[in-house]
């Protein structure tokens, strides 16, 4: 299936935004994407802020098991990793957010790096079997740490500007900032940031495909024999994708804890939350920045959309009456996900392809 135009030079192949489809979409998407905030309601604002949260964690699911094919059921574990640790280092040392994410983000690489060497003998559901024992793993922990943690009770996540922290508050960032005619809330303040934060973990992901790393983590992914008989070496690549993989997936978590502002370890650090993000790549197209992003955006979405349709079912369906806001919200994308994997098994990707061929092809139908 045709997706770009045929190029006769490597750099052409390297670019990063290489036909006029993509100009187009980045030109519209732009304007859309700044003016979001002061369009949307509290509700579509907070959905919009959760999208580009769950956009980071899937990039990093995205660049383990889709680019690298090692199936990880404890990808919540670094999630649980990275939020912890920016709500402790606000909390117990008043340190600024964005001091503390990035550290979140890199104490989870340091988890992810310790499990890369399993996968160095496991693959598929042997892997995941491992993987999940981390997540319980690291759930007991941060029970084991009540004095940090404050275990079942749930910690506050304050997001402090700077040096010295307020006493007993949520930090200055939660404060709403008059530019002018411009009201920035504090949900406004936290869309730009994380849409900054969600490009840049999108744009990362998309050089690391380009790279010769990248390249060997699909090289290592469609046979890692073949893999090594052409001189890549696979204990490299397998470590460097759960290494990159949890400081996503790091860094997604302390952008989950400073949007909740306070958080408890189970739920939603579970192996439901693991599931969901395999289900999210394969939803949007699996080895692809595309459908990591989409994947992500389509689940957020749902999940709203889920409570009102199974409100207007339930008089019809007395058994969803008993089911929370999650499990239908769960339900709902389970059918969305089966129906993908049936009519179209390469997800919002293949649709997208399909269109584009389309238009590429016309006025001809072949």
């Amino acid at each position: 299936m045709p997706t770009k135009q045929l190029v006769t030079r490597y750099e052409d192949d390297l670019k990063l935004f290489p036909d006029m489809w993509h100009k187009i979409g980045l030109t519209v998407a732009i304007p859309l994407l700044l003016l979001y905030p002061f369009a949307a309601n509290n509700q579509w604002l907070t959905i919009g802020n959760l999208a580009w949260v769950t956009v980071v964690g899937a990039v990093g699911m995205m660049l383990l098991t889709g680019f690298c094919g090692q199936i990880s059921l404890g990808h919540a574990a670094f999630l649980a990793v990275g939020a912890y640790t920016t709500a402790i280092l606000g909390e117990q040392l008043g340190m600024p957010f964005w001091i503390g994410i990035p550290i979140g983000g890199l104490i989870a690489a340091m988890v992810g790096l310790a499990v890369g060497p399993f996968a160095l003998r496991l693959e598929g559901f042997y892997l995941a079997i491992v993987t999940l024992g981390l997540l319980f793993l690291v759930n007991h922990t941060l029970h084991s740490m009540p004095d940090l943690t404050h275990g079942a009770m749930g910690i506050a996540v304050p997001m402090h500007l700077w040096f010295p922290a307020e006493e007993g508050s949520l930090g200055t960032f939660s404060q709403t900032l008059e530019l002018g005619p411009i009201e920035l809330s504090f949900e406004r303040k936290l869309y730009y940031l994380f849409l900054a934060m969600a490009l840049g973990a999108a744009y990362m992901a998309k050089n690391v495909a380009r790279s010769n790393t990248g390249r060997a983590m699909m090289a290592v992914r469609d046979h890692d024999v073949a893999a090594e008989v052409m001189g890549i070496n696979p204990a490299r690549a397998k470590i460097t994708s759960f290494g990159l993989s949890s400081f996503f997936a790091g860094v997604a978590g302390g952008m989950f804890a400073c949007q909740q502002q306070y958080i408890t370890i189970e739920p939603p650090f579970d192996m439901n939350m693991s599931v969901q993000y395999i289900a999210i790549i394969v939803l949007g197209g699996v080895g692809t920045v595309f459908g990591a992003i989409w994947g992500a955006i389509i689940f957020v979405i749902l999940s709203p959309l889920a409570e009102n349709l199974f409100d207007t079912l339930k008089p019809y369906m007395p058994l969803l009456s008993g089911l929370s806001s999650a499990q239908q919200a769960t339900l709902l994308f389970s059918i969305v996900v089966v129906l993908f994997l049936i009519f179209e098994p390469l997800g919002v990707l293949g649709f997208w392809l399909r269109v584009k061929r389309y238009f590429m092809a016309w006025p001809f139908k072949y």
